[in-house]
């Protein structure tokens, strides 16, 4: 059907009234995009295992909707993507590009240039000077094989496609990093500093090649040479303007902003947004692309809680709404079929080879002189290689400004692709990060009397961490080296901004160490511990994990392993805050059970989860023995776990001002089990308690109870509390003293070899089955219980025996 592009409508009138809503601009543009967003989304899930970047997922799907594949057939191409609705897909995916350079101005901290160092500016050098140079042979190659592509001006034409060849995606290389598990290391710390350094000299190359195109053919009307010194002398005005003027200005919004400030006013939100399109407007109106305008306006803004606010206004509706269709309408300019025939496909190979040789080599070179070992020069090298969605921008624009023709622009794009392919499986196969650190191990055993490796998810964990730690020490003996991980969950969603910042206390080089959230959490850290560093006998180091929730467990089960810690302590997901009405609880998820739940079953070491019901809240360290006294009782019914317990309560004794009580429950007609812990099976859909299957021999372990506890008691006699409980009811007397408030902790072991008495509790349809029989009742929101539990897990031969756990299959749950 013809279509007279003058009159083409925004709305119809619908079927009834004999319109097609295919022949309107609006109605069309949803069928577009929701045909793009579908696509999309089925190819990133394909790719997931592969741990492909989104925007490989996206330029795809274009390229498959585009005259390479679906649009062979003229019928769907003319009816879904007509020549005439190009403009207004592309006019409202340049809106989300406009703003999705603006974010990147945002991720990127100038003021961090001088604190980068010599090493990584000299691999940024590296990897865009050679590859920029192999550039400028490459399209010499091409405009003498190509037809067509001679018809452009040298000047131009050499800047794109050396632009094209050396620029690196700082975003994507970001997301890479986080899924690779890489962005702590020394590798990624460089990587990212020298793609920040690539960045800049990038977009200023852009511009001036931009500045340089004019509109690109030359055959057209001839123009003064003095039209592009004009651009480029305006464009360098707009950023002194911008820099001197605007940021400043940006600088008192942010203030105004503050957290001290109860609220950040919206009417500062919406005019920053603005300032965005007017960016853009005055960059287009100079002859540079409006993407130049909203990056240097993002790089105005202070890094910081103003940043990061806007940052949750716009990013999900940018990236996950208009920049895959800027990336599918790049994909549908791309036909793959103008490469045909040997010459195209040799020029495609040669283009691979230039772009890939130049990048690797440069870097790889470079950072060996700067003394990096030679696999992590080449891994470097690897990551450096990432093109993704700022190449993509690149080649748009050249092919917008005629600078490239259809077979050159699907050549290049191809390339993109496949750099920015190989990255992630090519990283994996050269560079893992070492994994044993056993001679360390060795070393902080002879220097520390205790280790313990400490998660949490934010500051609300830091006070009754604190307190659990302080009560396991003996003020006058032990030395204590304690780890604390914070966890911060990758998303979909993350942006490189809120990775990179939260992933080390001194922060990354070229990006804001001064990230207001990350910052506030260390800085209570370091104020919570400061009386332990005076004291000289603990020593604390905080680290970042940054991570999906499915992976976080291997996070935390390497740090264990690499630090040689005997005792990881892990948050429960729940939390009890008091107030002056009932207690509030605060849940941060059903994953963060999952990942509970899979360090239990995979930690090489002992276990504890904390459930905590404001442990600390009146009595906050302040490194000194006038701590408020701390009631803790140990509840004991026998088996490794409860004996992990009893040790664990023989270093709390020691401390002044931690008073211990030793419940222990008893039957008088005591019944063990037949020789092998109690095995469950899922009921109706639901998780049981798991137990193992170890062969036990229940006289061994009566021995070893009594054992336990005579050498407890005699060796603690006089500062230990010691109690029997004879009762029948064994759940009433484990809730009675839950709920009485005469502890501030209950210490409870998960008794995966359990007793009669406590196999008997396994029949109960649990609620919190990780956490045991015992420690499901206390940790149970539904029982009044108002003391914090401690959950101990021993580690020792039986964990590689135990029975596959029920509590995978309740990770399902919602």
């Amino acid at each position: 059907m013809t279509v007279n592009i003058t009159a083409i409508k925004t709305a119809s009138d619908g079927v009834w009234q004999g319109d097609n809503p295919l022949d309107y601009a609006f109605p069309l543009l949803i069928i577009q995009t929701t045909l793009v967003l579908a696509v999309g989304r089925s190819l990133a899930f394909l790719l997931k295992p592969l741990r492909q970047p989104k925007v490989i997922a996206e330029i795809v799907g274009g390229i498959l909707l585009g005259p390479s594949a679906l649009g062979r057939n003229q019928e769907y191409m003319h009816r879904i993507f007509p020549r005439w609705s190009s403009p207004i897909l592309e006019s409202v995916a340049s809106i989300g590009l406009l703003f999705f350079l603006f974010l990147v101005g945002l991720e990127l901290d100038l003021s961090s240039i001088r604190r980068s160092g010599k090493r990584a500016f000299a691999i940024a050098a590296a990897g865009i000077s050679l590859p920029f140079i192999f550039g400028i042979g490459v399209a010499f190659v091409l405009r003498k094989t190509i037809d067509g592509a001679d018809k452009v001006g040298y000047a131009q034409y050499l800047v794109f496609m050396g632009v094209a060849l050396s620029i690196t995606a700082f975003p994507v290389l970001a997301r890479i990093l986080a899924e690779l598990k890489l962005l702590t290391t020394r590798v990624g710390e460089t990587a990212m500093a020298a793609a920040a350094f690539n960045d800049i000299v990038a977009w200023i190359l852009l511009a001036l090649a931009v500045a340089l195109a004019g509109n690109g053919d030359e055959g057209g009307p001839r123009k003064s040479p003095l039209v592009s010194v004009w651009v480029l002398l305006s464009g360098v005005a707009f950023v002194i303007f911008m820099m001197v003027v605007i940021r400043p200005t940006m600088n008192w919004v942010a203030h105004r902003c503050s957290p001290e400030h109860d609220t950040v006013d919206e009417v500062y939100i919406c005019l920053t947004l603005a300032t965005v399109m007017v960016s853009g407007f005055i960059t287009d109106l100079i002859g540079i692309h409006s993407i130049f305008g909203a990056f240097i306006f993002g790089l105005t803004i202070p890094k910081g809680n103003f940043a990061e606010k806007l940052i949750e206004r716009i990013e999900d509706f940018v990236s996950g709404l208009l920049l895959p269709l800027y990336f599918a309408s790049s994909g549908l300019k791309t036909d793959v079929t103008k490469i045909s025939g040997g010459k195209a496909w040799g020029l495609l190979a040669m283009v691979i080879t230039a772009a890939c040789g130049g990048k690797i080599f440069g870097t790889f070179v470079v950072a060996v002189m700067c003394m990096i070992p030679v696999r992590e020069a080449l891994t470097l090298g690897l990551l450096m290689n990432t093109k993704g969605l700022v190449e993509l921008i690149v080649l748009n624009i050249g092919k917008e400004k005629k600078v490239l023709n259809d077979e050159v622009f699907a050549i290049l794009v191809l390339m993109a692709l496949f750099t920015t392919f190989i990255t992630t499986p090519a990283v994996m196969a050269v560079y893992k990060p070492a994994r044993s650190s056993g001679g360390r191990r060795s070393s902080s055993g002879k220097k520390y009397d205790l280790r313990v490796l400490a998660c949490v998810h934010g500051p609300g964990n830091i006070s009754s961490l604190i307190n659990l730690i302080e009560s396991t020490r003996s003020v006058n003996k032990t030395r204590l080296k304690l780890y604390v991980l914070h966890l911060v969950e990758l998303t979909e969603r993350s942006s490189s901004i809120v990775m990179v910042q939260r992933v080390r206390k001194n922060g990354l080089p070229f990006v804001s160490r001064f990230n207001y959230t990350a910052r506030a959490f260390h800085e209570r850290v370091a104020v919570a511990f400061r009386a332990y560093g005076q004291m000289g006998q603990v020593v604390v180091r905080t680290t970042t994990a940054v991570s999906a929730l499915p992976t976080m467990h291997e996070d935390i089960c390497h740090v264990a392993k690499e630090k040689g810690v005997p005792m990881i302590i892990l948050p429960f997901h729940k939390r009890w805050i008091k107030t002056e009405g009932p207690d509030v609880i605060e849940n941060v998820g059903h994953g963060w059970r999952v990942v509970n739940q899979r360090v239990l079953n995979k930690a090489e070491c002992a276990m504890a989860i904390l459930v905590d019901r404001g442990l600390g809240d009146e009595s906050q360290q302040n490194g000194s023995d006038t701590t408020v006294a701390q009631k803790v009782c140990v509840m004991f019914f026998g088996g490794p776990d409860d004996r992990a317990c009893l040790e664990l309560g023989g270093r709390m004794v020691e401390h002044p001002a931690v008073n211990v009580t030793v419940l222990r429950f008893v039957e008088e007609n005591r019944a063990e089990l037949d020789g092998v812990g109690l095995k469950t099976a899922p009921s109706k859909g639901r998780d049981k308690y798991t137990f193992s299957t170890t062969v036990i021999h229940p006289e061994k372990e009566k021995e070893s109870d009594e054992k336990v506890m005579d050498e407890f008691l005699k060796k603690w006699e006089g500062m230990v509390e010691y109690k029997e409980n004879s009762g029948n009811d064994i759940v009433e007397s484990i809730l009675r003293t839950g709920k009485s408030g005469e502890y501030d902790l209950i210490v409870v072991g998960k008794a995966r070899c359990p007793t009669a008495m406590v196999a008997r509790l396994g029949d109960r349809q649990p609620e919190h089955a990780e956490l045991g029989p015992v420690g499901d009742l206390l940790a149970s929101s539904n029982h009044g219980v108002v003391s914090s539990v401690l959950v101990i897990q021993q580690h020792d031969k039986i964990d590689s025996e135990e029975s596959p756990s029920q509590n995978e299959e309740a990770a399902n749950e919602v």
